[in-house]
């Protein structure tokens, strides 16, 4: 139960730092200044409940990890991150520098995981590991303000212009897919369920699709069908995007492993 209890808590913490690595792409490129610092300051949430939870593995392991080893010392198959998180910006085959980069792409991915995690925090506020718990309550406050931000961009771009909404419906046929990762059991989160440390995902599923059937009503997009291949990030079998983003977010530690900042 120790390793899968880690595993989980690696989990949430990853989750949280590939999402808060791939919105930070968006610093200096926001379609207006206020959107600009509005994903910037998310994406310093996400990564802030990263820290706290690789702060706590490290004191779990009591292995001489560091939050800082367990962010940028891991590799692609470490990671347990779900798949939606580490895909572009992007709902084209093969993003280039001109297409890597649509806002609809990015609104939609972060209302389905704000949309998930505001229910998972909430039920971790009671989990058995004391840590786990303070981690939730402060997160929750902060993931209900990125649910409430992604879905008020929802409804604008979904019930906008003609080519607002057909890029918002693009980029819910390519991201829905992997929701499916979101309720498909795994050993660590099953062991965690029952250990009264984790959520059991399958319980939160109906309250998902309620958020989510409401908010596409009010913002006139249609729910794709389920279906397709069921991603496994958080079983450490990643897409290929995962690797080039941990190439840019840990290249500067690994070239000057002993540095202090």
């Amino acid at each position: 139960m120790a390793a899968q209890h880690i595993n989980y808590l690696l989990h949430l913490a990853d989750n949280a730092l590939i999402l808060g690595q791939r919105n930070a792409e968006w610093c200096g490129h926001g379609p207006i200044l206020e959107e600009d610092l509005a994903l910037g300051n998310m994406s310093l949430d996400l990564i802030g409940q990263a820290r706290l939870l690789y702060q706590h593995v490290a004191a779990l392991k009591n292995d001489g990890s560091t939050e800082d080893r367990l962010a940028y010392f891991r590799d692609v198959p470490d990671f347990r991150n779900y798949t939606l998180l580490e895909l572009p910006h992007s709902t084209a085959m093969a993003p280039t520098a001109a297409n890597d980069r649509d806002y609809a792409a990015t609104i939609v991915r972060n209302f389905l995981y704000s949309a998930l995690m505001v229910l998972q925090w909430e039920q971790l506020q009671s989990s058995k590991d004391e840590q786990l718990a303070a981690i939730a309550a402060k997160s929750l406050k902060e993931a209900r303000y990125h649910l409430r931000h992604s879905r008020d961009w929802l409804v604008r771009l979904g019930d906008g212009t003609p080519e607002s909404h057909q890029r918002m419906q693009q980029a819910l046929a390519h991201f829905m897919p992997y929701v499916q990762e979101f309720w498909s059991a795994s050993d660590m989160e099953s062991a965690a369920a029952q250990a009264g440390v984790g959520v059991d995902m399958a319980r939160l599923r109906q309250a998902f699709d309620t958020c989510l059937d409401d908010a596409l009503a009010e913002a006139t997009l249609q729910r794709p069908a389920a279906g397709g291949y069921i991603s496994t990030g958080k079983l450490g079998l990643h897409s290929e995007h995962l690797g080039f983003v941990l190439a840019e977010m840990q290249s500067l530690s690994r070239a000057h492993p002993e540095g202090v900042w």
